[in-house]
């Protein structure tokens, strides 16, 4: 069983930054691939970035060049730095984990506010 718990949304103006934190419980975190995740009023879920276990790291198009992903095991977070932020990322942020042997992301946080004005 893995608990995820995301900090750091708040509100920055247009061209700011932001650093999510995803803390996970958990002695086999290091195992996990661990997503972002945004939902913004009226849309739906869509991926924003995931490392997984070995590091390999994947981005949407719409944040390339502007969001990086990394991860420290040592203290089972998972980092999304966030810069040159436009007012189209704000939204809720989830982090999500998914083990090794699942083809899906099993354990979900209860997200993160960012609002990004303009």
């Amino acid at each position: 069983q893995v608990q995820l718990v995301e900090s750091g949304g708040g509100v920055v103006q247009a061209g700011g930054s932001l650093r999510l934190s995803c803390a996970a419980s958990g002695r086999t975190f290091s195992t996990y691939t661990v997503g972002w995740f945004r939902q913004a009023p009226g849309k739906e879920r869509e991926f924003v970035a995931a490392i997984s276990w070995s590091g390999s790291i994947g981005y949407a198009d719409s944040v390339k060049g502007r969001f990086t992903i990394s991860r420290d095991n040592s203290k089972n977070t998972v980092y999304l730095q966030m810069n040159s932020l436009k007012p189209e990322d704000t939204a809720v942020y989830y982090c999500a984990a998914q083990s090794v042997k699942s083809t899906k992301y099993d354990y979900w946080g209860q997200g993160t506010q960012v609002t990004v004005s303009s």
